[in-house]
């Protein structure tokens, strides 16, 4: 059976009742996984696992690790923000019977403000998806370069059980934002995993407010940035340091990047 592994906290909490709402009407397992320190909320039809947070923050790493002991066959991640396209379960499913040792990822279309679908036919018409990584046609499956792994997101992508056990799933070193993404496909890139784009797969990500740098997230883009480089020899969210360093947040040291302040 195919598990659908999703993270929530209580700023989330309306997208993932919409997303299950959605879920709900396909023959999968649901699973979600409550990030925050009080008792979850109830989550009707789902396995609900309760990972609070760790003394950096949110345990994302943990969170998915939690999620996918509850899996079968097929383990298919959404994030809290992200809404199920219709054929999104099946073109996963697909892909994973003809590529079951990969890492599965399908486009993402962001949507505007204000705009909720109530029902998975409506998103169809609302694809657009993010010009940042490819998105084939759908039905079609294109295995990825060996540069394309720094473009996985774990907002939505598949593995297969056994390519999820290959992989060893998230360093759970890493805790609160940024940097637990990567690791995992630079742990599949060094492994001779290959990543996959499905082309209809879609995921919708419903809007909320954000910024760009992340600044709420500085420190713990910090922290796991200097743990990821420690792993693989170069820092991670380079855009980001970037922006934080022309503010001058952040300055460049021998032993890698740190606040100037």
């Amino acid at each position: 059976m195919t598990t659908v592994i999703t993270l929530c906290s209580a700023a989330r909490l309306d997208h993932v009742r919409r997303q299950q709402q959605f879920l709900a009407t396909q023959p999968v397992r649901r699973v979600v996984v409550w990030l925050d320190p009080d008792p979850p909320p109830p989550f009707p039809g789902a396995s609900v696992v309760h990972v609070p947070p760790g003394p950096h923050g949110m345990r994302l790493a943990a969170g998915r690790n939690r999620g996918a002991v509850h899996a079968d066959d097929l383990l298919v991640f959404l994030d809290a923000d992200c809404l199920p396209g219709p054929s999104l379960l099946a073109r996963y499913q697909s892909a994973a019977a003809a590529h079951p040792d990969a890492v599965l990822c399908g486009p993402v279309t962001y949507l505007p403000e204000g705009l909720r679908p109530v029902e998975p036919n409506a998103l169809p018409s609302l694809t657009a998806p993010h010009a940042a990584r490819p998105s084939p046609p759908d039905g079609e499956n294109v295995v990825a370069g060996p540069d394309d792994y720094r473009l996985f997101w774990s907002l939505s992508f598949a593995v297969t059980a056994p390519t999820w056990t290959r992989l060893g799933g998230f360093d759970e070193a890493y805790e609160g934002y940024g940097g637990e993404d990567t690791d995992l496909a630079w742990t599949a890139r060094t492994a001779g995993i290959p990543l996959v784009w499905v082309g209809g797969a879609h995921a919708y990500h419903q809007y909320h407010p954000t910024s760009s740098p992340p600044w709420q997230h500085l420190d713990d883009i910090l922290r796991n940035g200097r743990l990821f480089a420690a792993r693989w020899g170069f820092w991670p969210m380079q855009g980001w340091l970037d922006a934080f360093a022309e503010a001058g947040a952040i300055r460049p040291t021998p032993t890698g990047w740190e606040r100037s302040g």
